[in-house]
């Protein structure tokens, strides 16, 4: 069977590629354990010289790599080449962090003075190694194949394990140059395969007996791929989305606060894990705040994701996504909300582009509110005090992130303290650093990557008493 592929801004086809099925995935899975041993005894630094290779390629390239992703998924090219930039600066966080992460650690004795004796005059000494997982799956995202993918892949490798990567069906030439620069920078085509196909062969992907499955997507998804892995007893990790809030309080500057959330909830069209995807701001600047926001979103341009200026790019699943949001915002309506920027099909030759849509008066009614969005449309909220703000940004099944815009950072950590999310912003959205963990709760999903415990993710510990 065979994937066509489409570029999303102007609905041409840009490829077709063979999916992979049950006896070629069992093929690479047998390749990627045979050859995983080895792998794991070049040792750490001479895989951190390869991954090195793979960043500098990166570099070099990046023109090349940032306009696939935007032919693959209708990014604008300048939100591309930020990824890719950005990219460059977490790879430069596991370049420098992941020997010292996974040193084997002296545990007992503590004085490190005994510890330089002969072992024999010792009763006992203990350690901890970091041993790699062996063969892992990783299952990732359209929206930031680069960010979403490496985030994984990198630390896994490095810890020494294999893996077994499945893009999105939606982003799999963006996947397709990845393997390539890997495999260009000395990583064994069997320790990094790619696995074509859509939800079948993640399926089928899970079914083998790797080691850990780290996936990206859906809460329905994630739901399937954990009952099959419970079979196992293996690693899970999965990362789902959310409903992140923002909440503006009274001591703020309107215009400052409107501008930044603004750009939080309709960066890459809104189809980000941790856009800003509800708002709700304090009554004695709520009109102020609604002018400001409405001002700055009309002047986001739409249209060509390869011109440098665009800022609102194509709705990548085309028009599943576009009717979806038009359903969320007929709801809205029907609920009370009022559209003061955008609600239709923004005038473009091809493709399925969403005006930016700013719906005042929002509600909890609202399915806008409550269900994941993925898009560039936002619910703006008006609330009497923090008590009802964080009331209502804990009112939903998901837990990513959350951001509080406050001049009085003691207030602001008080509220974000008692909202249930992985994340907490103060003045600040949307944005994610490689030395902070990444992870969510509830319907957001388990596990984490990022900082050094997301490179630790990729080993078990094995305990060592040495007498």
């Amino acid at each position: 069977m065979n994937i066509e592929l489409f570029n999303p801004a102007t609905e041409k086809k840009i490829g077709e590629l063979a999916a992979d099925d049950k006896d070629s995935i069992a093929k690479k899975y047998a390749a990627a354990r045979a050859a995983q041993p080895a792998w794991h005894r070049l040792g750490v630094p001479a895989r951190l010289g390869i991954i090195k290779k793979f960043r500098d390629r990166i570099e070099k390239d990046l023109e090349e790599a940032a306009l696939t992703l935007t032919r693959d998924v209708g990014k604008p090219i300048a939100q591309s080449r930020n990824e890719l930039n950005g990219l460059l600066v977490r790879l430069d966080f596991f370049l420098a962090e992941t020997e010292k992460t996974l040193a084997t650690e002296i545990v007992y004795p503590v004085d490190r003075n005994v510890e330089a004796q002969n072992s024999a005059s010792l009763p006992l000494i203990e350690e901890i190694e970091h041993e790699p997982l062996g063969v892992i799956a990783n299952i990732s995202a359209w929206n930031y194949p680069w960010f979403v993918g490496s985030n994984v892949y990198v630390p896994a490798l490095l810890a020494g394990n294999a893996v077994l990567y499945k893009p999105s069906e939606l982003a799999l030439n963006s996947g397709l140059l990845m393997a390539r620069y890997l495999h260009e920078s000395g990583v064994p085509a069997e320790i990094f395969s790619v696995i074509c196909g859509k939800g079948d062969v993640g399926a089928a992907l899970v079914e083998q007996p790797i080691d850990g499955v780290f996936f990206t997507g859906s809460v329905a998804t994630g739901h399937k791929i954990a009952e099959s892995a419970a079979k196992k007893f293996i690693k899970v990790q999965l990362e789902l989305g959310g409903k992140d809030p923002a909440y503006i309080t009274d001591d703020v500057d309107a215009k400052a606060a409107a501008e930044a959330t603004a750009d939080g909830a309709m960066y890459n069209t809104g189809q980000s894990c941790c856009s800003v995807e509800r708002i709700y701001v304090h009554e004695k600047i709520y009109n102020d705040f609604v002018l400001h926001f409405k001002a700055t979103v009309a002047a986001f341009k739409i249209g060509n994701p390869e011109a440098n200026d665009t800022y609102i790019g194509a709705l990548t699943r085309g028009k599943a996504a576009f009717d979806f949001l038009q359903g969320q915002i007929a709801d809205a309506v029907k609920h009370g909300g009022r559209i003061v920027h955008g609600g239709g099909r923004a005038q473009t030759e091809t493709g399925y582009f969403l005006e930016p849509t700013v719906i005042e008066n929002a509600n909890h009614s609202m399915a806008l509110m409550r269900e994941e969005s993925f898009g560039p449309v936002i619910g703006i909220m008006k609330v009497k005090d923090d008590a009802e703000a964080q009331k209502l940004m804990n009112d939903t099944a998901y837990g990513l992130t959350a951001a509080v815009y406050c001049r009085d950072t003691a207030r602001a950590k008080n509220i974000l303290h008692g909202v249930n999310a992985g994340s907490a912003y103060i003045n600040c959205c949307d944005r994610v650093s490689p030395r902070l963990p990444w992870s969510g709760r509830g319907a957001s999903g388990v596990g984490l990557t990022l900082s050094t415990y997301g490179i630790e993710t990729f080993t078990r510990p094995k305990a060592w008493h040495i007498k």
